[in-house]
C-alpha cells in the first residue's frame, strides 16, 4: 500500500510540474466555443432574416396582390413573381458561393445590401392593376412588379444564402446542423414577422413606404452582420522547405478568377453515391415545399372569407418552421442528420396530402399549418448540413441549383 502511495505520489509530482511548466501551453479551445463563432451565426441569422424571409413571406404579397394590386390576374399568374424570385435565387447561389471563396465574404454581403434593399425600394414603386408577365402575352407591362421582385431580388438573395451558410460551417463541425438551423431560423422570424408588420404598416402609411421601412431594416439587418461575421482561415498543411533551382519557377497563387471557377465547377459530390441520392431527393422534395407558404392565406381566404385568421396563417407557419429548423438541427447532431432528415421529409408530403385536402374548417388549416412549418422546417436546416457532412470541402452549391 505504501509502494502504491508513494507511486500515486510521484505521478501527483509529476503531473504538477508538467502543468505548472510555462513552456507548455495551454489546450486549444473548440473553435465552437469561441465569441466569434456564435457571433457569425448571428450575422449570418441577420442576413436571412433580410434576405431569405423576404422571399418566405411572398404569401402576404400572394394575397395583397390578388386582392388590391392585381385583381385581374389569376393567383398562378401572380404566384410566378414568388416562383421566379425563389428559383433564380437558387440557380445563381452556386455562382454567389464560388464568388465569395474568391473574392471574400464581406464583399458579396455588401453587392446583396445594395441589390436587396435597391430591388425592395423600387418595388415600392410599382403601380397597381398592371403585371410585368414576360412568358403570357398580355397588353399591361408593369417592370417595377416582376422585374425588382421577381428578378433583381432573386438574383440579389443569392448572394446570401450560400456563402452565409458556408462561413457558418466553417466554425462548426460537431454542432453543424445546429449552427445552420440557428441560421436559417432568421428566416424564419422575417417570415412571421413581416406579413404582420406589412398587414399593419401598409393601412396606415401606404404600400410604398411599408415597404421602404423594410429596406431600411433589411439595411440595418446588413450593417450589423458585416461588423460580426468573421471568415475562418483554413489550416495550411505543412510542408517541407524547398529552394527553388534556377530553372524552377516560383509558385505563384491561382488567381481569383481561377479560384471562383475551380470551385463552381467542383463535382467530386457526386462520386459518393450518398450524396447523389440526396440531391435526388432535395431536386423532388422541393418541388413541393413552398407551395403552402404562397398559397394558405389565399386558400383560406377563399374557403373561409369571413375569418379573419387567415392572415395569421402564414406567420404561424414561418414562425413553426422557425422551431423546426433549430430544434431539428439540434436533434440531427444528435440522431444523424441524414436519419433525421428523410423521416421529417416523407413526414412534410403526407401532411400535405392529408391535412391540406381533409380540411373541414379553418382551425384544420391552422393546425396544418404548425405541423407543416415544423416539418419543412427541419427539411430546409438539416439539408444543407448533411450535404456538408458527406460532400469534400463542403461544396454545397451545386445542390442549390438542383432546388432551383
Amino acid at each position: 500500500m505504501k509502494k502504491d502511495v508513494e507511486s500515486t505520489a510521484g505521478v501527483t509530482v509529476v503531473v504538477t510540474a508538467i502543468a505548472d511548466d510555462p513552456a507548455d501551453p495551454p489546450p486549444p479551445a473548440s473553435s465552437e466555443d469561441n465569441l466569434r463563432a456564435w457571433l457569425t451565426v448571428l450575422g449570418s441569422a441577420l442576413v436571412y432574416f433580410a434576405s431569405f424571409g423576404f422571399t418566405n413571406s411572398f404569401g402576404f404579397f400572394q394575397d395583397y396582390y390578388q386582392t388590391h394590386y392585381l385583381p385581374d390576374q389569376s393567383p398562378s399568374t401572380i404566384a410566378f413573381i414568388g416562383t421566379l424570385q425563389i428559383s433564380l435565387m437558387y440557380v445563381v447561389a452556386p455562382v454567389a458561393g464560388a464568388l465569395s471563396d474568391a473574392y471574400g465574404l464581406k464583399w458579396i454581403y455588401r453587392i446583396a445590401a445594395l441589390g436587396c434593399c435597391g430591388s425592395v425600394v423600387g418595388l415600392s414603386f410599382a403601380q397597381a392593376g398592371s403585371l410585368w408577365q414576360p412568358f403570357v402575352f398580355q397588353h399591361h407591362f408593369d417592370q417595377h412588379s416582376n422585374v425588382s421582385q421577381g428578378v433583381l431580388f432573386g438574383l440579389v438573395v443569392a448572394f446570401n444564402t450560400q456563402p452565409a451558410l458556408a462561413v457558418v460551417g466553417q466554425h462548426f463541425k460537431q454542432r453543424r446542423a445546429l449552427a445552420m438551423g440557428l441560421v436559417s431560423g432568421g428566416s424564419s422570424i422575417s417570415g412571421s414577422g413581416l406579413p404582420i408588420m406589412l398587414s399593419y404598416l401598409v393601412p396606415k402609411i401606404g404600400f410604398g413606404w411599408a415597404l421602404r421601412a423594410t429596406a431600411l431594416l433589411m439595411g440595418c439587418c446588413y450593417v450589423v452582420a458585416m461588423a460580426i461575421s468573421w471568415t475562418k482561415e483554413p489550416p495550411t498543411p505543412t510542408k517541407e522547405p524547398h529552394t527553388p533551382t534556377t530553372e524552377e519557377a516560383p509558385e505563384q497563387p491561382p488567381a481569383k478568377a481561377a479560384l471562383a471557377a475551380s470551385s463552381l465547377l467542383d463535382f467530386r459530390g457526386y462520386k459518393d453515391p450518398r450524396y447523389l441520392v440526396l440531391a435526388i431527393g432535395n431536386f423532388v422534395a422541393t418541388l413541393g415545399v413552398y407551395v403552402p407558404n404562397y398559397y394558405i392565406g389565399s386558400y383560406a381566404l377563399l374557403r373561409y372569407p369571413t375569418a379573419s385568421v387567415h392572415s395569421y396563417l402564414l406567420p404561424a407557419l414561418n414562425g413553426a418552421s422557425f422551431f423546426g429548423r433549430v430544434l431539428g438541427g439540434y436533434f440531427a447532431d444528435r440522431t444523424g442528420r441524414l436519419n433525421f432528415l428523410w423521416p421529417m421529409t416523407v413526414l412534410s408530403g403526407v401532411l400535405s396530402l392529408s391535412l391540406w385536402l381533409l380540411e373541414q374548417n379553418i382551425g384544420m388549416i391552422m393546425a396544418f399549418a404548425l405541423l407543416y412549418g415544423f416539418t419543412s422546417g427541419v427539411f430546409i436546416s438539416v439539408t444543407p448540413a448533411a450535404v456538408a457532412q458527406i460532400v469534400p470541402d463542403d461544396k454545397i452549391g451545386i445542390l442549390y441549383f438542383l432546388r432551383a
